[in-house]
């Protein structure tokens, strides 16, 4: 005796006809009058007066099909509720370093919950070596920093690399510049960097870039976030170079301007643990394309120059 034969049974009982019951089923009469002969033979006794029109249960029928309705909504039930369970189960744990937030990530994030409601979106702050370690360990399944880690476990992937600007007192002498700057202008100033530990970080990133240019900033003060450098630079304390997403911080009292070196950039990369397929993962994948695609459109529409005067709307 198989679940089979008590949804077949219910049906012959309810529809009160094999053929009816066959309709319903989407399975032809034969096999469904082997299948509740089969049940009453297991049985021992018969379960059905065939000879009646329409078809009559007996009293075991009527006993035997009061329990499998309910054997069959328990089942439903049962199966109902693990998907429920499997559901709320789901998460995705996203590491991302702070930098990242004022790009693309909020957007990729509303898309996402919108998109699968029933997987829960956990968005924790870890650097870039943070991110290595808790992707190992299991603790975070995605992970979008600035450097180019080497692991075998981990897939490493660069979306794009981003602009670097300086960020500069609004009273600055720099501040007035009407063209881009190049880093050796910074030189002279002190240079924020951060973050202070774990290393090697973006702070080493920056500093880098005044290397390979063989410079040093005069002074270099290391803070441990983004937001504290440029309420520094805000203070008049120094300089710093940020991603030009920062810019949408919006400080009155700091300045952006772009840099001359192509050099200076920043990767965007997304790291998962190598093979790992899953549909989230999948589905994160396909819908960053799709935020960088819309912002590539905006950014053009926003380049383009106005209509001249009187010209059809």
């Amino acid at each position: 005796m198989d679940f089979r034969h008590f949804k077949y049974f219910v049906a012959v009982a309810e529809e009160r006809s094999f053929t009816r019951a066959a309709e319903r089923l989407h399975i032809s009469q034969p096999p469904l009058s082997r299948q509740i002969q089969q049940l009453e033979d297991e049985i021992g006794m018969k379960l059905l007066e065939r000879d009646a029109r329409p078809l009559r249960l007996t009293e075991a029928g009527r006993f035997f099909y009061a329990r499998a309705v309910r054997l069959l909504e328990q089942v439903n039930e049962t199966v109902t509720m693990t998907r429920r369970i499997a559901q709320v189960e789901r998460r995705l744990v996203i590491g991302f370093v702070p930098s990242t937030m004022y790009g693309a990530l909020p957007r990729i994030a509303r898309l996402f919950r919108a998109v699968k409601p029933q997987t829960e979106l956990v968005l924790v702050e870890k650097l870039s070596v943070e991110q290595n370690e808790a992707l190992n360990a299991g603790r975070i399944d995605v992970g979008f920093g600035r450097l180019r880690l080497d692991d075998p476990r981990v897939k490493r992937e660069v979306l794009r690399e981003e602009p670097l600007v300086l960020a500069i007192p609004a009273e600055h002498p720099l501040a007035g510049a009407a063209t881009p700057l190049s880093l050796l202008a910074a030189v002279p100033y002190t240079l924020l960097i951060y973050p202070r530990s774990p290393r090697p970080s973006y702070a080493d990133q920056v500093l880098s870039l005044f290397r390979d240019k063989g410079v040093e900033p005069m002074t270099v003060h290391e803070v441990q976030e983004m937001q504290t450098a440029l309420g520094l630079v805000a203070s008049g304390m120094g300089v710093c170079v940020v991603p030009a997403s920062a810019q949408r911080l919006r400080r009155d009292e700091v300045v952006y301007r772009p840099l001359l070196e192509s050099s200076a950039v920043s990767p965007i990369i997304m790291c998962t643990r190598l093979n790992d397929q899953s549909e989230d993962i999948v589905l994160l994948r396909s819908l960053i394309d799709e935020v960088y695609r819309a912002q590539a459109a905006e950014k053009l529409l926003a380049d383009s120059p106005p209509p001249p005067a009187g010209a059809e709307a």
